[in-house]
């Protein structure tokens, strides 16, 4: 099974080089470790999967308020909604496969750190959707540039691709992206409506 995903990935990466999209599960190492993870969890009892996703999810509370700003704490992979110094929603993330640290440079893995903006968002996102974040400032562009490095880019909130959109909350098991945050599709839904174009995000470590 593992071998036959692996292959169905490779070519549904290789038709995708020619467009950007959010955080693509691009190299091969991170493919491997996705798909590794994503066969051992197929061999774990239904009900267990269940379980897991039933103590993550939290309540469902409608976002009849718009999100002031954004806070992401890395290392609780937590994103919270906040609205008047008070969080109106938190969802538990999946974040870059290389997760301790600030995003630095193209390829590395991390998810950035610091405060930025949500600028655009993507609402036919291969990812499901997708709300991209500034990253990366001048000075961290500069930074790179005398380094002789791309800063990289291209970090978004985003959902589930749609071959493991079935995993629902189950992906949170596992740090799986280049670099976005990643959320089930319906906590997509919510903070899509939730959070308006020129929200500002702050990354925690």
């Amino acid at each position: 099974m593992l071998v036959i995903l692996s292959e169905v990935w490779r070519a549904r990466s290789a038709r995708q080089t020619q467009s950007k999209d959010p955080c693509p599960i691009g190299t091969p190492e991170t493919a491997r470790r996705f798909l590794t993870t994503v066969s051992y969890h197929r061999t774990i009892p239904l009900f267990f999967l269940l379980l897991i996703a039933a103590k993550a999810q939290h309540p469902i509370i409608p976002a009849t308020q718009k999100a002031a700003r954004v806070l992401v704490l890395k290392h609780q992979h937590l994103l919270q909604l906040v609205r008047g110094g008070k969080v109106i929603k938190e969802y538990k993330v999946a974040l870059g496969g290389s997760p301790i640290g600030p995003k630095t440079q193209q390829g590395d893995h991390k998810t950035p750190e610091g405060i930025y903006v949500l600028d655009s968002r993507n609402p036919k996102s291969q990812f499901y959707k997708s709300l991209h974040i500034s990253y990366p400032s001048p000075a961290q562009r500069s930074a790179a540039r005398k380094r002789g490095v791309s800063p990289g880019g291209d970090v978004f909130i985003h959902g589930l691709p749609a071959r493991y959109r079935s995993l629902g909350a189950a992906h949170r098991l596992y740090d799986w992206t280049d670099g976005c945050i990643a959320v089930t599709d319906d906590e997509m839904d919510e903070i899509w409506l939730a959070v308006a174009d020129g929200t500002p995000i702050e990354l925690r470590p």
